[in-house]
């Protein structure tokens, strides 16, 4: 029996259950994906941060490896069901989107920094980690559900070819 990831789309077609089961699914491994990437992310900014760099050029330098992390967890696990529309084209709206999300997560540095005059490590990695990523992680799962990892089109049924002789 095929499980709710599997199915082949996610349209209204199908019991309410059913979709909710799916999508619920879907956020899971879009979350445990998302978790190792920010593993990444967080390791990668705290190494920055303790090499002198400051707190928002050290988020833009973590987002680069998280993504890649998070491009592949995604694409393999988490979306695999959905249409393939190109490695190309999702690579890079997954990656302009992801673009996107650092800079909200950068912003939120700025923000504590310049605005509120919070300029410690724990400031950086509270206003980067927490308040951004979850910020930046709404705007990822619309995103990437939405432009990057398209659902699977139902073939359109075949025109009848009659007519009269």
């Amino acid at each position: 029996m095929p499980s709710p990831v599997d199915a082949p789309s996610e349209g209204a077609a199908g019991p309410p259950a059913s979709r909710i089961a799916r999508v619920r699914s879907e956020v899971t491994q879009f979350l445990v994906a998302g978790g190792l990437a920010y593993a990444v992310d967080v390791l990668v900014f705290n190494l920055c941060l303790s090499l002198g760099m400051g707190g928002v050029g050290a988020k833009i330098t973590s987002s680069i490896p998280a993504t890649i992390v998070a491009y592949v967890g995604n694409r393999y696990w988490t979306y695999r069901h959905r249409d393939r529309t190109g490695v190309g084209r999702e690579y890079t709206l997954f990656f302009v989107f992801s673009a996107i999300a650092a800079g909200i997560q950068a912003s939120s540095v700025f923000v504590s920094h310049t605005l509120m005059g919070y300029e410690s490590k724990l400031a950086d990695n509270i206003s980067a980690n927490i308040v951004g990523m979850a910020l930046g992680t709404l705007f990822r799962f619309w995103a990437f559900r939405t432009w990057v990892f398209k659902h699977k089109r139902p073939d359109p049924a075949p025109v009848a070819e009659g007519g009269m002789s």
